[in-house]
């Protein structure tokens, strides 16, 4: 007599033996937490505003994180975010994208301070950051993605691992056909160890 319900039907369970003793509940955290506890969780980022002409343009903002040579530490990259924001004069085409790049050069950078995210902590951040209204020259392109106006944020949880010597770069970019208030933000977290 053929039985089509062998595992566990309603009226007859069939029954296991536990065989793990491990009977404390897990705590799965991810390494954020840790480094933010420690003092070792870092955000640094900006802004590029623009008011374009009758017949548009692009406004770019791009954010490179540096690794200095000696620094005897990795830069785990915890998140990517940021955006466009579009207040139009007339109807206009838009486009936008983000784009993730290793080393590079930048034209006209300023310095950005780091910020620690753990208010408590004096630790600072042995990373140099910079930031560019363009885009980034001589880069290897690791992901590029299209961009509807609004924010974005990635989850990265160290799946980017930029070692000493070495510099990553998020560039936004944002590009109306017609005049507009444009707007492009480019924002990095990360920890180090």
């Amino acid at each position: 007599m053929p039985n089509d319900h062998v595992f566990n039907p309603l009226n007859r369970p069939v029954y296991t033996s536990i065989t793990n003793t491990f009977t404390s509940p897990g705590i799965v955290a991810p390494p954020e937490n840790n480094a933010g506890s420690t003092g070792n969780l870092y955000n640094a980022g900006s802004t590029n505003s623009t008011t374009l002409g009758l017949l548009g343009g692009s406004v770019i903002a791009t954010v490179q994180l540096t690794n200095p040579v000696g620094s005897g530490k990795n830069v785990y990259i915890s998140r990517l975010s940021g955006g466009i924001t579009v207040a139009l004069n007339l109807l206009s085409s838009f486009s936008g994208t983000m784009t993730l790049s290793a080393n590079g050069t930048l034209t006209s950078p300023s310095t950005l301070t780091p910020v620690n995210n753990n208010l408590s902590s004096s630790n600072t951040s042995i990373a140099t950051v910079r930031f560019s209204a363009a885009a980034p020259t001589g880069v290897t392109t690791l992901l590029a993605l299209p961009l509807q106006v609004g924010p974005f944020l990635s989850d990265e949880l160290g799946r980017y691992v930029v070692p000493p010597g070495q510099s990553i770069n998020l560039t936004v970019s944002g590009s109306l056909t017609v005049g507009g208030l444009m707007a492009s933000t480019s924002y990095f977290s990360w920890w180090e160890v």
